[in-house]
């Protein structure tokens, strides 16, 4: 199974997107699965269900921080680097989809009742959030 269809079946499982593509590639750059489900927990819903930057994107932040920051305070090539890396994947991830906002995304507000509630009945979070957990798994695939 790819990375890809790794995320997609974790969202499936009933995870968060923020969840699904973080702990996908997590143990590849030394995090294990169950501390990158916990540290990614809060980011569903575009920041706790706040509509904001979508949880696909913030998991894929998370994975390039992994993979090209550094721990030292002094290292600050490895800073730009991740920036240049991040702004890249916002870029295409932003192409493809019109937005990183959960709420343009989704097209209804899940901050509130009524928009929660229009994307159950809609089905949106089975319908759209599948395929930004594939756009973001695939463009984290080439970066990395």
């Amino acid at each position: 199974m790819s990375k890809v269809e790794k995320a997609v079946s974790c969202f499936e499982q009933g995870f968060l997107c923020s969840q699904a593509v973080l702990s996908t590639f997590s143990t590849d750059l030394g995090l294990d699965k169950e501390t990158a489900l916990k540290v990614s927990g809060a980011f569903g819903g575009g920041m706790a269900r706040m509509g904001e930057v979508c949880g696909a994107v913030t998991g894929a932040y998370m994975v390039i921080g992994l993979k090209y920051s550094s721990t030292r305070a002094e290292d600050s090539g490895f800073r730009e680097k991740t920036y240049q890396l991040v702004k890249l994947f916002n870029d295409d991830f932003s192409s493809r989809n019109g937005s990183i906002k959960c709420k343009e995304l989704l097209g209804c507000d899940i901050s509130t009742s009524e928009g929660l509630q229009r994307a159950r009945d809609q089905k949106l979070f089975s319908s759209v959030c599948p395929n930004l957990i594939r756009d973001a798994a695939n463009l984290l695939e080439k970066i990395l």
